[in-house]
């Protein structure tokens, strides 16, 4: 199996601490987030990772290079200019195309700890027959995913827009926080029909409202959290000293 870690976004939110490096570099309790997540995904026995990378991005490929890419195969696809999450995970296909075997795969935000079971999560997502599996909590956000009593996607709702979109119709809809961590298979790549800078979740959404089934992972259980701003890596560094969670 592989995976894609996304990590080429400009770490605004993570200011003055991206202002000399890029998010992926940031480090918890003294270690780089993009080795966090390395290590997270080598440990589900993933060996083959893309990461894409723009702001400081010579900078990664050099601390790849220093670490030996932690015993992995690192590629890296450049993002001249910033493609989002789904042009991100478009530009890098090819990674995936090229498996003949035609596994699911991951994609990982760079930016976000969690302990969530990547075996659970694929085993449901296959046992589901999916077209991508989103792990999701019940938690506050600022933008919600709906979805229905079988947790598959219906629409969302972002922010203070007065009505939510919606693509599939369902009486009952459930409001989840997307947690950054998919399970996508490969089919998937040949249905993109988005072009330039777009959200995956764009891609999702469309594809549901087609009928195709993007369904919920419950990671209500799973420790997680959003390393977006400087007292968010602050929590997670006492989080792994008082051992909540491990790296």
């Amino acid at each position: 199996m592989k995976a894609m870690i996304l990590a080429a976004g400009l770490g605004t939110r993570l200011r003055p601490m991206t202002d000399d490096r890029p998010k992926a570099l940031v480090e918890v309790a003294g270690h780089t987030l993009l080795e966090i997540t390395l290590r997270r995904l080598n440990k589900f026995g993933i060996r083959d990772v893309i990461v894409n990378a723009h702001h400081f991005a010579d900078l990664v490929v050099d601390y790849l290079k220093k670490s030996d890419n932690f015993e992995m195969r690192v590629e890296i696809s450049r993002e001249e200019v910033l493609l989002d999450t789904g042009g991100g995970l478009k530009k890098a296909a090819w990674f995936f195309l090229e498996d003949p075997s035609h596994e699911p795969f991951v994609l990982h935000n760079v930016d976000v700890l969690s302990d969530i079971d990547l075996d659970r999560m694929v085993k449901f997502h296959r046992e589901n027959d999916a077209l991508a599996t989103l792990a999701v909590q019940k938690r506050e956000t600022s933008r919600y995913l709906l979805f229905d009593e079988q947790n598959r996607l219906c629409g969302r709702r972002r922010g203070r827009e007065p009505a939510p979109e919606i693509v599939r119709s369902s009486e009952h809809l459930q409001a989840l926080a997307f947690s950054g961590v998919h399970v996508i298979s490969w089919r998937f790549l040949e249905m993109i029909e988005e072009q330039g800078a777009f959200s995956i979740i764009s891609s999702y959404l469309r594809l549901s409202g087609q009928g195709e089934k993007i369904a919920a992972f419950r990671a209500d259980q799973y420790y997680w959290r959003d390393l977006g701003k400087p007292e968010n890596v602050a929590q997670a560094a006492q989080d792994v000293e008082r051992q909540v969670v491990r790296l």
